[in-house]
């Protein structure tokens, strides 16, 4: 999701679905200062889509959901290089999705989807 405008993020709630267990997770990831001031700091990029060096920034935070309740997150910006910030284990929450309004139920693994995960599994751990 795009936030424009928005401040230094010092602390991203992230709340998710897994489709493959099924299960809902939610983890609090704090970005530490060092990382902040990463943010805000310019820095001498090559661009190779158009061969020119540019002042960048690390302005964009992503976060990656993986099985098992691992969510990954890294800065990154046009041209320079992503940082890793942190790994962290998400809990689950016991209501599932939609605050508990759906009484446990998770939306259904599509067909392709189920196929591949009961031929390869789930990569547990990879993260």
């Amino acid at each position: 999701k795009y936030v424009y405008g928005a401040a230094v993020p010092r602390l991203i709630y992230v709340r998710w679905q897994s489709l493959v267990e099924p299960q809902t997770y939610e983890a609090y990831i704090v970005i530490p200062e060092p990382i902040q001031q990463a943010m805000v700091k310019p820095e001498k990029a090559f661009c190779a889509a158009d061969a020119k060096w540019i002042t960048g920034y690390r302005k964009g935070v992503t976060v990656g959901l993986a099985p098992g309740g691992i969510a990954k997150v890294w800065i990154s910006g046009p041209c320079v290089r992503p940082i890793e910030v942190t790994r962290v284990q998400g809990e689950v929450v016991k209501e599932g999705p939609y605050g508990g309004k759906s009484e446990g139920h998770h939306f259904p693994l599509g067909e392709t989807s189920k196929a591949y995960i009961e031929k390869y599994g789930v990569p547990y751990g990879s993260w």
